[in-house]
């Protein structure tokens, strides 16, 4: 008989290397290289800027899903405090969000693998994905181990990076560009060398470089003693960003001038062969291609519970919403995936510049989540607050914080529609959304 609820099978540990996961992903170790030629060494400001905007947006997430036991993800809250139609969108939205990131992710996992073997691309990126869907029909649990692991190797890279990187500091080590010093963060040109436009061109990729933030949220169904794991992973999140985008980064541009980065390759490559160590490429790349593996791990893991979520809500098929033995929602993960993977099939043919419109569109998206979270926050305290008052975990500073984030991401919206990298992108979007009010108000009729 199958199960009717999600099981609670995510441990803390689970739960804080999903946060970090979330917070570490393929934007920084390759996004981070053209950020940095756009940017230079202010995309230091841009990470902690952002990073600080995200926090605030995740202490509003973790007091909403601890209000109501019931919350199975922030579509719950957003339906309860907004509108069905909101709930309704966001759901959507999410979902085709993490399409958009694991499509990339996954033909991602076939163009690193060729660094090896000489196959088709397609061969390993659709492997993979048959791999992590049997991995995640079996249990909530494996889900959590391969983040955990899949996280691990993030982790010990960057601080191995960081380690080199301050040896090479203190010692003064000699490059082909001189001395490893912190003068390289305002010797060249000082910290802002391609003006303030240059600095907020690179925004777009710092945000999409903090994708999946959100996902201790989704997860929050199946973690086990939630009022204790999820503010613990959610407070940890400044200490993440401080470690692991500014820590490396500063190290980046104290061993290399900003201008010697290349925009299309691995700042991370770059470091390890300054260093001497001559397997830098092939060390990398396989991070890399794990940092990819993971993301379309977790495209699968949020996309499937969001069907689900929309299923039993009536918000989509109620098909969607039925689990297998292992209290997994099975048809809600394989239609996921066959859509991830009929759009790695046909990403061949997509044109070159097909992966910065599809990231654009993702982080737009994201912007609209983040917002739908921030605005369900700001109705709540108004709304309820004798619960809030009695909330275990406070969202701070708000509601004042609440609308400087939305103005920021306002802001954010308006730097892609003067970039002529990401306006088309911008134009597009809406689309989306008149396409799913759409529906909405039919199905209402």
């Amino acid at each position: 008989m199958e199960q009717q609820q999600l099981k609670r099978d995510l441990k803390n540990r689970h739960v804080q290397l999903i946060a970090i996961g979330g917070t570490i992903g393929t934007g920084l170790f390759l996004g981070s290289g053209k950020a940095i030629a756009l940017a230079g060494p202010s995309i230091i400001l841009a990470y902690l800027i952002v990073g600080t905007a995200l926090f605030f947006v995740m202490r509003a997430l973790g007091e909403l899903l601890l209000s109501n036991a019931g919350y199975t993800s922030f579509t719950d809250f957003a339906s309860e405090y907004i509108g069905p139609w909101a709930g309704y969108i966001t759901g959507w939205t999410y979902w085709f969000c993490w399409i958009m990131t694991a499509m990339a992710d996954i033909i991602a996992v076939g163009v690193y693998t060729q660094y090896w073997f000489d196959i088709p691309q397609w061969v390993p990126a659709i492997g993979c994905l048959v791999l992590l869907l049997l991995l995640n029909l079996l249990t909530v649990k494996l889900f959590g181990e391969l983040e955990f692991w899949f996280a691990i190797i993030k982790v010990i890279t960057i601080v191995a990076l960081i380690i080199i990187g301050l040896i090479m500091l203190v010692t003064g080590f000699q490059t082909s560009s001189g001395a490893v010093s912190v003068e390289n963060l305002w010797a060249h040109g000082g910290m802002f060398p391609n003006g303030i436009y240059g600095f907020l061109m690179a925004f777009q990729m710092v945000v999409f470089a903090f994708v999946g933030v959100e996902l201790v949220g989704v997860s929050a169904a199946e973690t086990a003693d939630p009022q204790k794991n999820i503010p613990s992973a959610i407070n940890k999140i400044p200490f993440r960003i401080l470690l692991f985008y500014v820590g490396a980064l500063f190290v980046i541009l104290c061993i290399n001038p900003w201008y010697e980065m290349s925009a299309s390759s691995s700042p991370f490559v770059q470091v390890f062969t300054l260093a001497g160590i001559p397997i830098a490429a092939g060390i990398i790349n396989f991070v890399v291609l794990t940092s990819a593996a993971s993301a379309g791990n977790s495209g699968l893991f949020s996309t499937s519970r969001m069907l689900y979520n929309l299923g039993n809500n009536k918000q989509a098929s109620p098909a969607f919403a039925k689990l297998n033995k292992n209290s997994v929602p099975s048809n809600a993960l394989v239609i996921s995936t066959i859509v991830v993977s009929a759009g790695a099939l046909l990403s061949k043919l997509m044109p070159e510049n097909a992966f910065s419109v599809v990231t654009t569109i993702s982080a737009i998206c994201f912007i609209w989540v983040w917002s739908i979270i921030i605005i369900s926050h700001i109705i709540y305290k108004r709304k309820k607050r004798a619960l809030h008052e009695a909330s275990i975990f406070k969202a701070p500073l708000t509601p004042f914080i609440n609308y400087v984030v939305l103005a920021f991401f306002a802001f954010l919206l308006m730097v892609m529609f003067i970039s002529e990298a990401t306006r088309t992108a911008l134009l597009l979007t809406p689309i989306w959304f008149i396409v799913l009010f759409s529906i909405y108000k039919m199905k209402k009729r």
